[in-house]
């Protein structure tokens, strides 16, 4: 469904790559986020597990800002990963006013199980695009968020 709006062929045009952006983008997350919620994990949750995964331990500012995510959301995901025991919070070795979040065993398994198996829903969603359109899409993706 596109725009209703009359007005010129750039405005149209924008409007409705806007509408198909979004609509594709929250189609796509509905359909993820199913598979994020059987696991009991919000989107914020996953996503932290995974940059921890991945980068190692980091400050809640710096994964905040990996997740785009506020100072206080990241606080509340952090202190429910640490109910869950898959995260810890420890002193940073290196500068001892920061606090450093790491994965803990438990929570270092469970995202080494898990993460190849979303990794395994996303490419089912993304199998309907050739390898050179992801490409494609990714720059487009890149250019349109880095616009300021």
């Amino acid at each position: 469904m596109g725009t209703h709006y009359s007005g010129t062929e750039s405005e149209t045009n924008t409007l409705n790559a806007f509408i198909a952006l979004m609509r594709a983008t929250e189609s796509l997350n509905n359909r993820l986020n199913r598979h994020l919620a059987d696991a009991d994990l919000t989107v914020s949750q996953f996503g932290t597990l995974e940059v921890l995964h991945h980068l190692g331990p980091l400050n809640q500012r710096t994964i905040g800002e990996k997740l785009l995510k506020s100072g206080g959301n990241i606080t509340m995901v952090i202190d429910n990963l640490e109910k869950n025991n898959f995260v810890k919070r420890k002193k940073d070795p290196h500068d001892r006013r920061a606090v450093l979040i790491h994965l803990t065993p438990k929570g270092k398994q469970f995202i080494e199980e898990f993460f190849p198996k979303h990794l395994e829903k996303i490419k089912e969603e993304f199998n309907v695009l050739t390898e050179s359109e992801k490409i494609n899409l990714a720059k487009l993706c890149k250019k349109l968020g880095l616009q300021r």
